[in-house]
């Protein structure tokens, strides 16, 4: 977004009358007209674009949605926002479980969407003294408390079984019983995997429809979607799990 839509100005904007995970208010959107896009930044999975006269267009993309910049119509576009300058910004998203709000200054301040979010796990805010306070007590799986969005936002499935193998702890374990040196491993495994990822491109999945060539980090995993493989460090085969509903991938013996 900041490569595309940064200094244009939306000149129009076109809704589907079909409802997102919530309503489209065509009313709202439409207070956009007229306004230069100023800057982009990321709060979790949302995007903020915020544009003049203090208002900020908040887009989740939910599980199948894309914001493009492109000529091209689809079916599923539900969103068009026509710029000043080059090709329009669309919000396209098949099945429709994504979020595109226009949002005053109190708005976003007190919008619900964003109320009770973990702190970004690659900001100086997440450290040991936070991530032991979140375990503290905690029988639940580190893994699960990991993709918990109270705690920490933006970990993820897939990284969050490449930081514990990193880190090597095993999955399963219970919050409670990790202690304090084995967090401050996991919390730099964390760190570093996640700038690995970035560094990489991030994960690219079959269905990327991006404005480049997606990302090479699947090319470095360690353990996620290799199960049954052998493991790159002892040689014994990973193992996957289901962990409330979502698939956890380890090493039996390199993690503990």
């Amino acid at each position: 977004m900041e490569a595309h839509v940064v200094g244009r100005r939306i000149e129009d904007v076109w809704c589907s009358n079909l409802r997102l995970r919530e309503p489209l208010s065509k009313r709202r959107l439409r207070t956009l007209k007229g306004r230069q896009i100023l800057s982009c930044e990321r709060r979790a999975k949302y995007l903020l674009l915020h544009l003049e006269g203090a208002r900020t267009l908040l887009v989740h993309l939910g599980m199948s949605g894309n914001l493009l910049v492109t000529d091209e119509r689809q079916k599923h576009d539900h969103v068009i926002f026509h710029l000043d300058d080059g090709a329009p910004l669309v919000y396209h998203d098949p099945r429709r479980f994504g979020i595109v709000l226009a949002l005053t200054a109190t708005q976003l301040k007190n919008c619900v969407w964003l109320q009770g979010l973990g702190v970004e796990p690659l900001s100086a805010d997440f450290d040991v003294d936070l991530l032991a306070a979140a375990c503290k007590g905690r029988q639940r799986p580190i893994k699960t408390l990991l993709l918990d969005g109270h705690v920490v936002v933006g970990v993820g499935n897939i990284y969050a079984s490449e930081a514990l193998f990193a880190a090597a702890i095993r999955p399963t374990t219970a919050a409670r019983r990790i202690s304090r040196p084995r967090l401050e491993r996991l919390v730099d495994a964390i760190r570093t995997t996640l700038q690995q990822a970035i560094d990489h491109g991030g994960t690219t999945i079959r269905d990327y429809a991006g404005s480049g060539t997606g990302g090479y980090f699947q090319r470095q995993l360690a353990v996620y979607g290799r199960e049954a493989e052998p493991c790159r460090t002892c040689g014994a085969k990973i193992k996957s799990i289901v962990q409330s509903g979502r698939s956890t991938f380890y090493c039996t013996q390199c993690q503990r």
